[in-house]
């Protein structure tokens, strides 16, 4: 059986070789949890990128010409040969970015399922018959793909993101070059590995490393690159959108969230509370559908809080590989000082902190970049804590009157990602659905977590306003081409 390597320092994957980079330039991969050097990834230049697009681009002359069942099959294949490697994969994200194991195998276990998804989609339909005004006629329009792509990827799911752009780029024949975030690049390196051993063909799939500044950018400004999928930061998103915008290419833009999540007075809060502990704490609270923002209706607010102190002093904090850790590091020294800014600002600000907000003591924990689960109550809708996504386990509890005001305070950001609410009433319900200034509506579940055959996408700030995974994925990935026959 084929197997990932076991190499330290990890190469691009440029027109199906790795190589180094011109710069010969490499950059240090830490594990958040005791700073050991995880692996290395080339710091490339315009010139890699500018090979890679080369590659991608006559790669996908040849590609876009197989039939949806061909690439679909390689995509199966792709998916074979990441399940065969799931621990190793999994093993890797947790020691690059602090991600619990048994998150990373889920994750890595949804690319899977992500791929095979979209490996179906080789055999459906791509256009409609539409009627002509001329009886003798044939019309119909088909979907066609761009030609080469750029998928800029964060740290946060190294696995599942890269995926879920990729594998929709592919299975409607683009051709991809991905550059992922420096700070999990060894794990995306890993999955780009995979399919490698399935046997795609050389140029369709390129791995470039590298600064955002350089290949980021880059990608965003090549004249060869026909679309940009960003996941990310707001301030680099818009970057992105601008360099897109400035030459006619087309973008898809996934940025921040400040997720609320709504308690009413009739929910049941053991379910909220659970809800509230795994959206707002799993993963050390780094995504970006994470529930930051915790509304409780004044009913029960004493109630939940007091349980919600009682479940956060259980959370075991600790190196992510051990059995018994239920949260993990900041993903890097970088992400750390920006949680313990903002917890800071927030006891500045007036916010009472009720528990957290500090390191843990433990000799074993002493050089990782660890943050204690951390609760404040009292804070108020201007609150810095309760505007800006600070994107680390950090919970902001906000007592309101009535189902109303909570909904007016959970739409007073400039982002709206994902929204929760926990009630019976189907008023309330209803109410809730229509009112919420969000992209992912749930109601008695957690704001975090996306069903994969299902659009995904922000309003506001979050978003670009179009839409990833499922169906959706088509609209950004293809063009419509329409044809008119006349016998």
């Amino acid at each position: 059986m084929k197997t990932l390597s076991q190499a330290k320092t990890y190469l691009n994957y440029i027109n199906g070789s790795w190589q180094a980079a011109s710069s010969e330039e490499v950059i240090a991969s830490i594990n958040p949890a005791n700073k050991e050097e995880v692996g290395y990834v080339q710091s490339s230049t315009r010139e890699d990128l500018n090979e890679a697009v080369k590659a991608a681009k006559q790669a996908q002359k040849l590609w876009k010409k197989l039939s949806g069942a061909e690439r679909g099959n390689l995509l199966y294949k792709a998916a074979d040969m990441i399940e065969k490697n799931i621990d190793v994969i999994a093993e890797t994200m947790t020691r690059e970015m602090g991600k619990t194991f048994p998150e990373a195998k889920g994750e890595t276990a949804r690319g899977v399922a992500i791929l095979r998804f979209y490996a179906g989609e080789g055999m459906r339909k791509m256009g409609d018959i539409i009627p002509a005004s001329d009886g003798t006629a044939l019309q119909f329009s088909k979907r066609v793909p761009l030609g080469v792509v750029g998928l800029i990827t964060p740290w946060n799911f190294p696995c599942a993101i890269p995926i879920w752009k990729a594998a929709p780029a592919l299975i409607y024949g683009n051709t991809v070059v991905l550059k992922p975030a420096s700070e999990a690049a060894v794990t995306a390196a890993k999955v780009v590995e995979c399919f490698d051993l399935a046997g795609f063909p050389n140029g369709v799939i390129n791995l470039v490393t590298g600064k955002g500044s350089v290949i980021g950018q880059g990608l965003a400004e090549h004249p060869d690159i026909e679309a940009v999928s960003f996941t990310g930061s707001n301030t680099i998103g818009k970057q992105i959108g601008q360099a897109a915008t400035a030459r006619g290419a087309k973008y898809q833009l996934e940025m921040g969230g400040k997720n609320p999540i709504i308690i009413a007075n009739d929910a049941d809060i053991d379910q909220a509370l659970a809800a509230v502990l795994s959206g707002g704490l799993k993963s050390t609270g780094q995504k970006c559908t994470c529930s930051s923002r915790v509304i409780v209706q004044s009913g029960v607010y004493n109630e939940f809080r007091e349980k919600l102190l009682a479940e956060v002093r259980k959370i075991k904090v600790g190196n992510g590989l051990d059995a018994d850790t239920w949260m993990g590091p900041c993903a890097s020294e970088s992400q750390y000082g920006t949680v313990k800014y903002y917890i800071q600002k927030g006891i500045e600000e007036g916010a009472e902190l009720l528990i957290g907000g500090d390191s843990p003591k433990s000799e074993e924990l002493k050089q990782g970049f660890f943050i204690n689960p951390t609760v404040f109550d009292k804070v108020t809708p201007s609150m810095t804590i309760a505007q800006e996504e600070i994107f680390g386990p950090v919970l902001a509890l906000m007592k309101v009157e009535t189902v109303q005001e909570a909904i007016e305070v959970a739409n007073d950001v400039e982002f709206g990602l994902s929204a929760s609410i926990f009630t019976k009433d189907i008023g309330q319900i209803l109410t809730f659905i229509d009112d919420i200034e969000a992209g992912l509506v749930r109601v008695n579940y957690e704001t975090a977590g996306v069903e994969l055959q299902a659009p995904f996408g922000g309003m506001k700030a979050s978003s670009s306003h179009s839409r990833e995974q499922g169906e959706a994925a088509k609209e950004f990935f293809t063009t419509t081409k329409t044809v008119f026959i006349k016998g």
